[in-house]
């Protein structure tokens, strides 16, 4: 765990907030009912308290105990008040060094679907124009 804060001459700025990072495996070991760490966008959150409350039960947020929670976050779809009520749990961040494997293994799996993303519409229209020239072929001989 390291703390990182701003530094040099106040004149004119506003006070840096100290951020506190936390090595991947460091949030692992948060992974009890006594103690519950999450990461979700490379913040790391202590949701301890709010296990009894989260409508979906505190069986889902123990599966992502100690890990990083950012897809399964995503996945639901959780309200803008969801995501607002996060900032009473949080810790801190993710350390810098953890973040850049997270971001290369990020950008691999969101460039393997990314090619789906533009390769499924474009094999419909070549389907769908294969299908109008037979059918207009069709046409033209009755």
């Amino acid at each position: 765990m390291a703390a990182e804060g701003g530094s040099g001459s106040m004149e004119g700025k506003e006070p840096q907030a100290v951020v506190t990072y936390y090595r991947l495996e460091e949030v692992a070991k948060r992974n009890s009912e006594k103690e519950v760490w999450i990461v979700i966008h490379g913040r790391v959150y202590d949701i301890t308290a709010f296990l009894g409350e989260h409508p979906g039960g505190e069986e889902v947020l123990m599966e992502q105990a100690g890990r990083d929670a950012t897809e399964s976050f995503e996945d639901v779809g959780h309200s803008l008040d969801a995501k607002e009520m996060l900032k009473q749990y949080y810790v801190g961040e993710v350390h810098p060094s953890d973040r850049e494997g997270e971001r290369s293994e990020s950008s691999g799996s969101a460039c393997r679907s990314c090619w789906s993303n533009w390769m499924i519409p474009v094999v419909g229209v070549v389907l769908l124009a294969v299908i109008y020239r037979f059918y207009m072929s069709e046409n033209k001989l009755s």
